[in-house]
C-alpha cells in the first residue's frame, strides 16, 4: 500500500533574475534563516514529515549545506533536479535555450518521488502558518472521486503586493461553490494610493478590487496530475515550444486550467488571510526582514528556528 503521508514539495531551481541573486538562500530571517526555513517550519507544525526540494545542478552544493543540512534533522528530505535535458524521447532542448521550461515541467522533474498527496509552494514566498494547516489537513484526506479532487491557498491581492515594482499574480474566479472556475494571469500589478492596478500595454491601467483572491502557486495534488501533465507536456512541446522556442513555458496554473475547462477536476479555494511576504525585488528584502523579525517577537517562531 502506498504511503499516504502528504509530501511538500518546494520549487526552489529559480535564479531570481529580478532579485539579482538567490533568494532561495538569502539569509534573511533573525537568526539567518531563509523564507524556505520558516516555509519548512510551518509545514512540520501543521504536520508534513516529507518533503521534496527541486533545484538545479548549479546550486546543488549551496543548497544542501546551507538549507537541507539543517532541515533533514526534522524531516525526510528528498532533492529533484529541474534539468532541460529531462524531455519526453524523440525531443531536443533547442539550440540557445538556457531558460527552465516552467512550474509544469518542473513538477514532473520530481514524479519519480511523488507516491502520495502533494503540496507544491514556491521557496522565496512566506505563505503563514495557517495556509501549510489547511493544506495539510485537507491533503491527509485527499481522494480523487468522478473527478480529481485538487485543492489551493489563496491570498487577497492588497495582502500580496509590494511598493518596490510590479508583481505578477494570478487573478481566481470562483464558483459559487468556493471551488475554482478559472485563473487569469496579470503579469503587471502594481500598488496604488487607489488600490491595485494593472496594465497588459504599459500604458492603460485598470483598477483590480483588494479583495480579489489571487494565486501564490500553493497547491495541492494528487498523484493523478502526473500523467495530465505528462500529456499535456507533450502537447506544449509539439504546439507552443516550435513558435518561441528560447522562452516558452509550461506552467502549472495553465495545465490546471485545462483540466477545469474539461471538467476532469476541481479545485477547493482555500482562503488566508495572512499577510504573504516575498522578495522580488533587493528593495523588498529590509521590509520581509522586518516582519520575520515581529512574528519571531510576538512567539509565533522561536529563535532560532530549528534547534
Amino acid at each position: 500500500m502506498k504511503n499516504q503521508e502528504p509530501i511538500l514539495l518546494v520549487m526552489a531551481a529559480g535564479m531570481g533574475s529580478r532579485y539579482g541573486g538567490l533568494k532561495q538562500m538569502d539569509p534573511i530571517g533573525p537568526a539567518g534563516e531563509a523564507i524556505l526555513d520558516f516555509s519548512a517550519f510551518d509545514a512540520r507544525e501543521a504536520g508534513f514529515r516529507r518533503i521534496i526540494f527541486l533545484i538545479n545542478h548549479a546550486i546543488e552544493d549551496d543548497f544542501r549545506h546551507l538549507i537541507g543540512s539543517r532541515i533533514s534533522r526534522h524531516m525526510e528530505v528528498s532533492y529533484a533536479f529541474q534539468d532541460l535535458e529531462a524531455l519526453p524521447e524523440g525531443y531536443a532542448v533547442p539550440e540557445g535555450r538556457t531558460k527552465p521550461f516552467g512550474t509544469g515541467h518542473a513538477v514532473l522533474c520530481c514524479r519519480h518521488l511523488i507516491d502520495a498527496p502533494f503540496a507544491v509552494i514556491n521557496a522565496d514566498d512566506y505563505y503563514g502558518p495557517h495556509a501549510f494547516r489547511q493544506a495539510y489537513q485537507a491533503l491527509k484526506g485527499a481522494r480523487d472521486d468522478q473527478k480529481m479532487r485538487y485543492l489551493m491557498v489563496a491570498y487577497l491581492l492588497r495582502n500580496t503586493l509590494t511598493e518596490n515594482g510590479y508583481v505578477s499574480r494570478g487573478v481566481c474566479n470562483l464558483n459559487e461553490d468556493g471551488t475554482l472556475k478559472g485563473i487569469r494571469e496579470r503579469v503587471h500589478i502594481i500598488s496604488s494610493c487607489d488600490g491595485p492596478l494593472y496594465t497588459e500595454d504599459g500604458n492603460t491601467y485598470t483598477l483590480l478590487p483588494a479583495d480579489s483572491p489571487v494565486s501564490m502557486n500553493m497547491w495541492g495534488f494528487t498523484p493523478s496530475l502526473l500523467p495530465e501533465l505528462e500529456q499535456r507536456f507533450q502537447v506544449f512541446l509539439d504546439t507552443q515550444l516550435p513558435a518561441n522556442p528560447l522562452k516558452a513555458e509550461f506552467f502549472l496554473p495553465f495545465a490546471v486550467n485545462e483540466l477545469l475547462q474539461e471538467g476532469k477536476a476541481s479545485v477547493k479555494v482555500l482562503k488566508s488571510e495572512d499577510r504573504w511576504w516575498g522578495v522580488t525585488y533587493q528593495e523588498d528584502r529590509p521590509q520581509v526582514r522586518k516582519a520575520l523579525q515581529d512574528l519571531t517577537d510576538e512567539g509565533v517562531y522561536p529563535s532560532p528556528l530549528w534547534y
